[in-house]
């Protein structure tokens, strides 16, 4: 084994994912695979393993219920799932019995996989540390018992440190670098967590785009520190506007999307006329300028009863904001969805 390396088993019963997988992690991790959960389970037995990916759909037993076994006889392993989109619920039965530390969606994308696997050792290695401190602590205990309170204090300030690493390494991985709230993929797997809810639960959902009009000129103007600077303001301000149930992430460039839970086309307008009359209204503060924006604002909004994907909704907020970009931008534009996938526009 490679000095510095975590191995990894990878278990899937389809048989081209196995040497795909080795292929793209080799370089970083010493990759051992299995075609079933019973394969796995003999490895785990006879080797050590740091890291465990496994599907959830396979033959005699599933992921989760490796899962839960590698749990119980090989806690130091870090645990991670694969699961369909269907299978969200496997995975929330996966984190409640087998203490999932990650599960990725499939089909994943490379770089997501590689960048969860990375975490996945980081958070090995800080485990093992920690343990590796823990050891040396009780051998200094039994030599040097002048030492003892000494030692306990390292101990504490060192966990404390590992604990702020493992808490930031698994911020960073759904949080927008620049202004602090939910990124694109934290948001993509709240909005489908959302619709499955209002599929199954007899209550509307909304998502809305919010978009700085003219964001090109406030960095002409400021530089791109002050249009760092403007959006920090604004999604400190979106965060403040909107309820605490519902959630508010950052898409990309100057574009924030907004889930709103429970709210139909009413409770859309009122929502979006908010946002837009307070942006409107509350300058933002840099290097002595008072920076005055104005946003566009594009709702979708899913009645009580009425089928939505994901993919339609934000196609129909994107229309609603582009429309309210036409007419003269500083407005919003709420677009409702129907079974007979008629549309009904609200201004």
């Amino acid at each position: 084994m490679s000095v510095g390396r975590c191995t990894l088993l990878v278990v899937d019963d389809e048989p081209y994912i196995l040497p795909t997988l080795k292929a793209l992690l080799m370089n970083e991790f010493d990759v051992v695979t299995a075609s079933s959960a019973d394969q796995a389970q003999k490895i785990l037995e006879t080797q050590r393993i740091d890291l465990l990916l496994t599907d959830q759909r396979m033959p005699r037993r599933t992921g989760v219920e490796l899962l839960e076994w590698a749990k119980e006889h090989c806690s130091r392993t870090i645990r991670l799932l694969m699961t369909g989109y269907s299978e969200l619920e496997d995975a929330v039965e996966a984190i409640n019995k087998g203490s999932v530390y990650y599960y990725l969606l499939k089909p994943w994308r490379t770089e997501d996989l590689h960048q969860v696997l990375r975490n996945a050792a980081d958070k090995f290695r800080l485990e093992r540390s920690r343990e590796e401190l823990l050891d040396k602590l009780q051998e200094l205990n039994r030599e040097l018992e002048n030492r003892v309170a000494a030692r306990t204090k390292e101990l504490e300030e060192a966990n404390q440190v590992l604990d702020q690493r493992a808490r930031e390494l698994e911020r960073l991985a759904v949080t927008d670098p620049l202004t602090g709230l939910l990124n694109r993929r934290a948001l993509d797997e709240l909005a489908r967590f959302e619709l499955k809810r209002h599929a199954r639960y007899p209550s509307p959902l909304a998502l809305g785009y919010v978009d700085v009009d003219h964001f090109k000129q406030v960095n002409t103007d400021y530089l791109l520190t002050g249009g760092d600077a403007v959006l920090k303001g604004l999604s400190r301000l979106l965060s403040a506007t909107v309820r605490e149930v519902d959630s508010v992430g950052r898409v990309g460039g100057e574009e924030f999307l907004i889930i709103a839970r429970e709210t139909g086309l009413e409770g859309a307008l009122m929502l979006s006329e908010r946002i837009r009359s307070a942006v409107a209204a509350t300058p933002i503060e840099y290097n002595g300028h008072a920076i005055r924006i104005t946003v566009s604002v594009g709702f979708a909004v899913a009645d009580v009863g009425v089928p939505a994907e994901q993919e339609d909704m934000l196609r129909l907020a994107a229309s609603a904001l582009d429309q309210a970009k036409k007419s003269g931008r500083n407005r919003c534009e709420i677009r409702l969805m129907q079974p007979a996938e008629e549309m009904v526009t609200a201004t």
